[in-house]
């Protein structure tokens, strides 16, 4: 009896606490709709600093074009093509400025809100991406050319062979040419270092050149389409505000049509009977009339800015209903793996003819076909007289020093009949870590790259939020080889810091700030990949939960992240898909986290949220509503129900485009699905 007199209490009081929420449901809805008014607000100025940006460039009048417009583009891969007799220095310089427009091209891309982007668009700049990417590796053949026509007054008079480096911050190059044809000269090494090649006999004996290209960026690896599935969808919001607004603009006009129409006829009733009329108090009605008009529009206009903001935030942590398509057992999915240190261009060549003086003039013959590649092994092996005349090629390169491999790298080569990476054809890799050195041999040459398991880092071991000023926080996310630090203010984040067990790493990234944007790709380019992909739960054993009710918990976590600090707990994992649970606590000011805080839990499952009766310590698990607490709709409302005055004055002084910021890289890594 009194076990059910206990549940006949508790359930009174969950009905009064439901009772008391639901009263107040739309309340606190509108309140947190208006607070999150600065996820559009934010877009908007991101649009604004686009056309700003655009505008800088065109009053610059600096001679380079803008990417975005297909006419000067286009002029400039036209003139770039007519130049010719262009050196290696000249073809490095002139990268810088190619790479430079190549990279404003992905950022647009990347940075444009999919429904901002038409199908036109899209295959435009990937259609310029792919042609600067081509004349650039062009200019680089041709250069090279240009070079070995002149091997014969640049050799060695140690090896008489000829030897080039070149390095650049965006490019390596070494170049070997074999003049003296000394069959027992068959390793290759390049000034002083290491990296170089032992080549065969037929090789050594042979009139070839041998070139080692080392482009930091990759150019070989095809562009990812943008997906149709996210286009459609994202297409039908546009069409759907487009039309929205050209409704509403029809109405205004109509309202004014409406409201002047009485003005003028009692204007002129007036005048007929002799009464004079301010004209003053009409054009004042008027123009009070445009006033409101305008503001409706532009109230309209940030509605269905933020519907399309929402539905593009929801397009960034959905998963991919099926697997792409089944990869050979020697094919690389660019799913699972990701290439890093850019792409090693490994050739041999043909020496062309060399120059020769004559008269005070050189003399140089000019074959038309160009620079030839050598065919190794050649396709017709019936002339030589042993089976082995045509082993592997061992190969010794240098790691890129800002590139991070928590396992020896995968090498791999480039299929360009199938327009893949392969694994197959390389043998004997050996990996040196504390020299950054990898040996082995490989059959044929051609493009290789270093490769490495993309979700590496994957699932997440814990995370933290913590605030360290206004507008200003710490995001911190443990993996099983490494703990990375990242800072946010205002839109840029920043590597703050990177804790390896028994590795060295070059901090090129710490101390730089960068738009959330750059800074992912600068990471991911590193090897710190922290963030999940549409693909990566066919990869990872993730902790899913409903993309809903993630989107608004993150939402509402960059709310708070002003005041409050937030962490990972270990019953989010057993809470379910529809829930998700979070550690709370306030933090106020610039110190370090104590050793044992006092953190409160949170459950939220998109209409609800309450503090739970638990604790991270607790035996068990139980949704049991803490003592003397209510449950409320949202998390900035539970939030502020025990919050100081303090906590709340810094929430609702936090600028829109940190709050932005901030959600935007909770969205990237997906912390609540992926720890």
């Amino acid at each position: 009896m009194e076990r059910l007199e206990r549940q006949r209490i508790d359930r009174e009081k969950w009905q009064q606490l439901e009772a008391k929420d639901l009263e107040r449901r739309n309340e606190e809805l509108e309140e947190l709709y208006l607070l999150e008014g600065c996820f559009p607000e934010a877009e908007k100025l991101k649009q604004d600093t686009r056309w700003l940006s655009q505008w800088n460039h065109y009053i610059q009048c600096d001679g380079s074009p803008d990417p975005s417009i297909a006419p000067e583009i286009n002029t400039f891969i036209s003139l770039w093509k007519e130049e010719t007799n262009e050196t290696l220095e000249d073809v490095i310089a002139k990268s810088k400025l190619v790479l430079n427009l190549i990279e404003k091209l992905r950022l647009l891309l990347l940075q444009m809100p999919s429904y901002g982007l038409e199908d036109k668009t899209i295959k435009q700049y990937q259609g310029s991406i792919l042609e600067l990417q081509e004349l650039l590796h062009l200019k680089f053949n041709t250069a090279t050319e240009i070079l070995l026509r002149q091997a014969s007054t640049l050799v060695d008079l140690d090896s008489g062979n000829m030897e080039k480096v070149i390095q650049d911050e965006n490019v390596t190059l070494y170049v070997w040419a074999n003049l003296k044809k000394n069959p027992r000269y068959r390793s290759v090494r390049f000034s002083e270092t290491q990296i170089g090649f032992e080549i065969p006999r037929i090789l050594a004996t042979s009139n070839v050149a041998v070139r080692l290209l080392h482009t930091h960026y990759d150019h070989v690896t095809p562009l990812r389409p943008v997906s149709t599935s996210l286009q459609g969808r994202t297409a039908t919001v546009t069409d759907f505000v487009q039309d929205k607004v050209k409704n509403v603009e029809a109405e205004i006009s109509k309202e004014l049509q409406e409201e002047y129409k009485p003005l003028e006829c009692e204007s002129v009733s007036l005048r007929e009977e002799g009464t004079a009329v301010e004209e003053g108090d009409t054009a004042v009605q008027m123009s009070s009339v445009q006033e409101e008009s305008k503001a409706t529009k532009c109230e309209l206009e940030m509605k269905l800015l933020s519907e399309t903001v929402l539905a593009a935030q929801l397009l960034l942590i959905e998963n991919a209903n099926d697997k792409p398509s089944f990869f050979g057992d020697n094919e690389v999915d660019l799913c699972q793996f990701t290439a890093l240190g850019g792409v090693y261009h490994l050739d041999i060549f043909e020496l062309p003819p060399q120059c020769k003086p004559m008269k005070g003039w050189m003399i140089v013959e000019i074959l038309k076909e160009g620079l030839q590649k050598y065919i190794y092994p050649p396709e017709s092996t019936e002339d030589f007289e042993t089976e082995n005349a045509f082993p592997p090629i061992e190969v010794t390169l240098e790691v890129q020093e800002n590139v991070i491999f928590f396992e020896d790298p995968m090498v791999a080569r480039w299929d360009a009949e199938g327009e893949q990476w392969q694994t197959d054809g390389i043998s004997n890799v050996s990996y040196k870590s504390e020299e950054r050195l990898i040996t082995f041999s490989l059959e044929t040459f051609g493009p290789v790259t270093l490769i490495q398991d993309a979700h590496i880092n994957m699932p997440f071991q814990s995370w933290e939020l913590r605030p360290l000023d206004v507008n200003k926080v710490l995001l911190t996310v443990t993996t099983v080889f490494t703990e990375i630090e990242i800072q946010i203010k205002e839109d840029l984040c920043m590597l703050a810091s990177i804790k390896l067990d028994n590795k060295k790493h070059s901090p090129v990234l710490e101390g730089r700030w960068m738009t959330p944007i750059c800074f992912i790709l600068a990471l991911k380019e590193t090897g710190l990949n922290i963030f999940p992909t549409r693909h990566s739960h066919f990869y990872v054993v993730i902790n899913n939960k409903d993309p809903l009710v993630e989107l608004k918990a993150y939402r509402q976590l960059a709310l708070l992240s002003s005041a409050f600090a937030f962490g990972w707990s270990k019953w989010n994992v057993v809470c379910g898909s529809n829930k998700v649970i979070v550690q709370l606590r306030e933090h106020l000011t610039e110190e370090e986290p104590v050793p044992d805080p006092d953190w409160t839990l949170l459950m939220f499952n998109g209409d609800r949220a309450q503090r739970l009766n638990i604790n991270e310590n607790s035996e068990t698990f139980s949704e049991a509503l803490k003592e003397e607490t209510e449950f409320h709709s949202n998390l900035y409302h539970m939030v502020k129900d025990f919050a100081s005055k303090d906590a709340m004055e810094r929430i609702r002084s936090s600028r829109c485009q940190f709050i932005d910021s901030v959600c935007h890289m909770l969205l990237s890594t997906r912390l609540l699905s992926y720890s």
